[in-house]
């Protein structure tokens, strides 16, 4: 059983194992509100598990402390197994998935809840951490458009120099940490310093949000390709070509700065101007909100509303869709009054 998921607060838990190993789970417990006892031996467990309610086994042979879960499995108190932690620490990038709290994984969950130290992004669920990591300390190195308050490389060095005191580190990324993220880098970077590195992938909203909005990418009869493009910097001419070529779905992530630039030049090539479009603004939260209109009518229509980044944009005729369906069951209601 993994420790994070059983409710220690208020509890006196016996924590058995080597102390250099165990010195994190320590620190884990007592944050979240638990007296701990520790023992190195099972010898010494057995006196100390008098006083406790509560075993936890955090040791690199956790079969030598046998004798210490049976003497507790007698006295049926629950026993928990933990990894020890590692001479040095270790980093795991972590995909938050497009914002809303229930759509970050399992695994990301669990890696949140053994952190030592989170270093958040400005997307994703970053203002939900506190809550997932009480026990993290919590490093905000978002960054706005044109503005980053600390540097790709200050990231990095932070996290380096974190795990290699100890500390178990997540870098908590929006989305997937290897779509249109410095993941890669990031991963790149610790193994280069030979810091043990692990990817925990997210849910993009390349397709989450979309689907939020009931937009599916693809579908049968309507197309059978979907492209997924950085708005980030303007798109060359070529690049509009082929994308209007494709005939398929296209989905603009950080695309708001360009959507003019974008707009005009698929027109350009060709696009028809009757092209359904939507943006899809803060996506499976509570504040989501999509503006569906042309591809001609797009830029007008998205300044009238002030539409604003965090934003999907969604190019094609699945686009057309949802409002198919509504005016569909619009038209079946009134059959039926």
């Amino acid at each position: 059983m993994n420790g994070t998921a059983f409710e220690v607060k208020g509890c006196t838990l016996l924590l058995a194992g080597g102390l250099r190993g165990a010195r994190g789970a320590a620190e884990h417990f007592i944050a979240q509100g638990a007296q701990v006892l520790s023992a190195d031996t099972p010898e010494g467990g057995l006196v100390a598990l008098e006083t406790a309610n509560l075993l936890v086994i955090c040791d690199a042979l956790p079969q030598r402390f046998q004798p210490l879960r049976e003497a507790a499995q007698r006295r049926g108190l629950p026993v928990l197994t933990r990894q020890p932690a590692a001479d040095s620490g270790q980093i795991t990038l972590v995909g938050g998935g497009p914002g809303a709290l229930d759509l970050l994984t399992v695994r990301a969950v669990s890696a949140l809840a053994d952190a030592d130290m989170v270093f958040v992004d400005r997307l994703g669920p970053g203002d939900l951490v506190r809550k997932l990591a009480p026990q993290a300390v919590i490093v905000d190195v978002g960054k706005q458009p044109g503005h980053h308050k600390v540097s790709q490389s200050q990231i990095e060095e932070q996290m380096l120099t974190a795990a290699k005191a100890g500390s178990n580190v997540v870098r908590l990324k929006g989305g997937d940490p290897f779509v249109f993220g410095r993941g890669f880098e990031e991963m790149a970077a610790a193994s280069k310093a030979g810091i043990a590195i692990s990817v925990v992938p997210g849910l993009s909203s390349c397709i989450t949000v979309p689907a939020a909005a009931g937009i599916p990418v693809t579908a049968r009869g309507v197309n059978r390709v979907f492209s997924v493009i950085s708005g980030h910097d303007p798109l060359e001419s070529q690049q509009l070509e082929q994308l209007t070529g494709l005939g398929g779905t296209i989905i603009i992530l950080m695309g708001m700065g360009t959507l003019e630039s974008t707009a005009s030049g698929l027109l350009r090539q060709g696009m028809a101007a009757t092209m359904p479009c939507a943006i899809v603004e803060s996506g499976t939260t509570g504040d989501q909100r999509t503006t569906f209109a042309t591809l001609a009518t797009l830029t007008a229509t998205s300044r009238a509303r002030g539409c604003a980044n965090p934003a999907v944009i969604v190019i094609g005729e699945v686009t057309a869709l949802p409002q198919r369906l509504l005016a569909e069951e619009m038209a079946n209601f009134g059959a039926i009054a």
